[in-house]
């Protein structure tokens, strides 16, 4: 009796796994087409795609996904049943789709292989810092055409009148001059020389006692506030810093590959 349990479980365990073969093999598969079997690594490779592309691919797309790669084997199955893939014009661009992708994975390599690391983003971040930082002016003005108009504007708003009234009255500036002359925060290199080193002698609350001259006409220029420019932190534009610098690295690669090649062709930059 214990012979023939013995030899039944054996023969169990081998239908067993003769079942789980079959199994195991669909699990790599997505479908059949025709007797042809669909693998899952290519719906991995076209998630991978998206993914790289910055897609977010949820549990819907990739559905749609699995659709897809069923529908282009279904489809290249009837291309290569036509004898579309034995034409020229097909292997032609079959050479062009190589080299687009070996070349994508070139540069992805390269930029795996070579990362910025948080390290130089903040290097770069601090020059940047450096030069976008300072003092921004918020300041009001009216623009005029001629130089007596601006002076008699000049004593209207002494003697009492609003400098906001009479712009919208009278500035020649239609962006500004709809809200009473205002400019928003700027710095002075913003404006034309002539108006930003006008603007930045001006303390608060402060207007111009004389017009000032631009190519556009006459100024009356009035200072509301000042206040150091905004910058963001580095944890903010962290992510958006490093892409920049990494793909600044790639083209630099792209250029020194150009450069080392040993080719009669004359590139027109």
């Amino acid at each position: 009796m214990k012979l023939i349990n013995f030899a039944a479980r054996t023969s169990l365990a081998i239908a067993a796994t003769a079942l789980l073969l079959p199994m195991g093999a669909m699990a790599q598969n997505i479908a059949i087409v025709n007797g042809k079997p669909v693998p899952k690594a290519r719906l991995d490779t076209l998630i991978q795609q998206a993914e790289r592309a910055g897609q977010q691919v949820p549990p819907e797309m990739q559905a749609q996904a699995r659709d897809q790669v069923v529908l282009r084997e279904i489809f290249a199955q009837e291309a290569e049943r036509r004898g579309l893939a034995a034409s020229a014009e097909y292997r032609a661009q079959i050479q062009l789709a190589r080299q687009s992708i070996l070349i994508r994975e070139l540069f992805a390599d390269y930029a795996k292989k070579n990362p910025v690391t948080d390290e130089q983003a903040k290097v770069e971040y601090d020059k940047f810092k450096a030069q976008s930082t300072g003092t921004e002016y918020r300041a009001r003005h009216i623009l005029v055409e001629k130089e007596d108009e601006a002076k008699a504007i000049i004593t209207q708003v002494k003697g009492g009148a609003s400098f906001e009234e009479l712009a919208k009255k009278l500035s020649k500036d239609p962006g500004s001059g709809a809200n009473g002359g205002d400019l928003d925060f700027a710095k002075p290199d913003a404006y034309v020389p002539e108006f930003g080193q006008a603007m930045a002698k001006l303390k608060k609350g402060e207007m111009t006692e004389t017009p000032v001259k631009t190519q556009f006409g006459y100024h009356i220029i009035r200072l509301e506030e000042t206040r150091e420019a905004p910058f963001p932190s580095f944890e903010d534009v962290k992510g958006q810093l490093k892409q920049r610098m990494e793909q600044a690295k790639v083209q630099e690669f792209q250029e020194q590959l150009r450069k080392a090649a040993k080719t009669d062709y004359k590139f027109s930059q």
